[in-house]
């Protein structure tokens, strides 16, 4: 039987959360007691041999970094992927989340569906977790919650625009594609994910996405963060086509860790996590 001391001398203060990808994998560690980031990585997978599988690549990068098999408190697993689709509470069915996610992607009879609660903005993030991915780390840490990247993303650039009466459009880079967020004080006025190859791709989905806002280029502000920096070809493009281009000032997420202001940002889910 445990006691509350044992339970006291078995807490750790820590915790650990993960973002998941095909392509690789990045974790920080939480001290509790102060909630800062007391480490991190970003582990990038070879993926020049297609026959070595997914699970053989996690396995490497659990051998190579022990922080992944220590014992935490708490342990969040955050996926990362392009499958997603938003509902509104009211019209929110659990048992329809097949039918919500094929009007944006293609789906099959063996998918697995999931879907996070955004309580506070009154919205549902439906979406196709990696199945294999759940039950590696299922061996590894017997149980531990898991939700998706922009289910994070939402709720907290809504939450950072509790004050803000402009229209601003946020865009968040991954490797292979990128989110648009369009809000306005704590109102989602449009969310969508774009897989994108060129320089091309991205800047033709950002003024489609403003045509079909009534957004001028002229006036409305965009926000870049995720995987970009000031030197990125698609900052240098999205600054030739639109006059107001920053971004995303990370200042305050920089006071629970000791990273850097590029690190910042392109990990912001995952410090937000």
């Amino acid at each position: 039987m445990l006691t509350p001391e044992t339970i006291l001398i078995e807490k750790t203060n820590s915790r650990l959360a993960i973002q998941v990808s095909l392509s690789g994998l990045s974790y920080c560690c939480f001290n509790t007691l102060n909630d800062t980031v007391s480490s991190f990585n970003d582990i990038i997978f070879d993926l020049s041999n297609p026959e070595i599988k997914i699970e053989s690549h996690f396995t490497a990068a659990f051998e190579e970094y022990p922080e992944l098999t220590k014992q935490y408190d708490e342990i969040q697993v955050v996926h990362s992927n392009s499958l997603t689709t938003l509902v509104p509470t009211s019209l929110f069915d659990e048992q329809y989340l097949a039918s919500y996610m094929q009007y944006n992607t293609k789906v099959f009879d063996s998918d697995f569906f999931s879907y996070d609660a955004i309580t506070a903005y009154q919205m549902n993030l439906v979406y196709i977790p990696y199945v294999n991915i759940n039950n590696f780390l299922i061996d590894k840490y017997g149980s531990f919650d898991y939700k998706h990247s922009n289910s994070v993303l939402v709720n907290k650039l809504l939450q950072d625009s509790k004050n803000d009466e402009l229209k601003k459009m946020y865009v968040h880079f991954d490797q292979k594609h990128f989110e648009i967020a369009v809000i306005q004080k704590e109102e989602l006025l449009l969310f969508n994910s774009f897989e994108y190859k060129t320089v091309e791709d991205f800047i033709y989905y950002i003024l489609f996405t403003a045509e079909q806002l009534s957004l001028n280029p002229e006036h409305f502000p965009i926000v870049l963060l995720g995987d970009i920096t000031s030197d990125s070809e698609f900052y240098k493009i999205a600054y030739k086509y639109i006059r107001n281009v920053s971004l995303l000032d990370v200042e305050d997420l920089r006071w629970n860790n000791y990273f850097s202001e590029a690190e910042n940002r392109k990990h912001y889910i995952l410090f937000n996590s």
